[in-house]
């Protein structure tokens, strides 16, 4: 067990440098650069452009800006933002939380959702019910999230006027509501992201569990069952739901990339202020230490949550620790 951890993190650990050096050099081999867009439509002389240029250590060759950049991610230093002004660390430690609380309202919504629906659906498959929801995920699935969200604001935003745009907290009186009217600002500001994220998910889990349902229903265990005079109910939850869960443990890591990237879109369009919406504007305005910070960090997140992945699965399945 041991063993395995530890080559597991080794392997992580060559992601995240791999991951690191690709995006460190394709932002910068990109036509471009941070102090182009100051000389376009301002008074801004290419003498300070070139200033800025040496000052931020671009004049270098990029060997030797990549050495500099590697020595100083070793000790921790992930530079300092062009557009802000300030260490990377703090301008990306203030936006975690907000990518965290969104990634975890969307998993509970995509696992919840989705476990119940393809439950549902591999144990009464082929019936009415499974084809109407077989429609309905594929439908879901099929559309581009940051499309789904769009459609969501015009509905219950804008349409129906139960929910916020956009945004974490109200801009105006926020700090003169109560805690409890401050809870539920900050829940009414989360649903539709959330949402809009979790639906989506929802629709892909809905059809793996659907599939490993239907595998586990054909069993011989599920037929002793069923002998035994279990209800149906029984059956289903407590060894059917058991044993096709397996498949969704290893779903579980491989949703962390997928909320990633379903979170730059869904941030930008719901004004959520997390890494979605940073590197969005970090890639507008060519800031080449926050888009390489927030790789490290998006690959690192990938790492952790298939690690966890991979540890959950052998809790789960006695079989996996047998073979390590």
């Amino acid at each position: 067990m041991i063993s395995t951890l530890i080559g597991r993190l080794l392997q992580g650990a060559v992601i995240v440098f791999l991951v690191t050096s690709a995006t460190f050099f394709l932002v910068r081999l990109a036509p471009g650069d941070p102090f182009t867009r100051e000389v376009e439509g301002s008074a801004t002389s290419p003498e300070d452009v070139a200033r800025q240029r040496r000052i931020h250590g671009l004049d270098r060759p990029l060997s030797i800006q990549y050495l500099d950049y590697v020595g100083k991610v070793s000790r921790g230093n992930l530079g300092v933002s062009f557009s802000e002004r300030r260490p990377v660390t703090l301008a990306i430690a203030e936006r975690v939380p907000a990518t965290v609380v969104l990634a975890v309202a969307a998993l509970l919504i995509d696992f919840a959702l989705g476990i119940a629906t393809g439950v549902l659906q591999g144990a009464y498959a082929r019936s009415r019910a499974d084809n109407v929801l077989t429609g309905i995920t594929l439908t879901l699935y099929s559309i581009p999230v940051f499309w789904f969200g769009l459609l969501l604001v015009l509905v219950f935003a804008l349409g129906l006027g139960w929910l916020p745009v956009g945004g974490s907290q109200s801009p105006v009186g926020f700090e003169q509501m109560t805690l409890l009217e401050q809870a539920w600002d900050r829940i009414s500001h989360l649903i539709l992201p959330a949402l809009t994220l979790g639906l989506v998910g929802a629709a892909g889990t809905a059809r793996y569990q659907r599939a490993a349902m239907q595998d586990v229903i054909r069993l011989a265990f599920i037929r002793t069952a069923r002998a035994k005079g279990l209800t149906e109910q029984l059956v289903l939850l407590r060894h059917g739901l058991r044993n096709s869960l397996l498949p969704m443990v290893t779903l579980f890591g491989l949703s962390f990339p997928i909320l990633l990237s379903g979170a730059v879109l869904v941030e930008s369009v719901f004004a959520w202020p997390g890494l979605g919406r940073f590197v969005v504007q970090a890639l507008e305005a060519r800031d080449y230490p926050v888009i390489t910070g927030i790789a490290i960090v998006a690959s690192t997140m990938v790492v952790v949550g298939n690690l966890v992945a991979d540890l959950l699965y052998r809790v789960v399945d006695p079989r996996t620790r047998q073979e390590a």
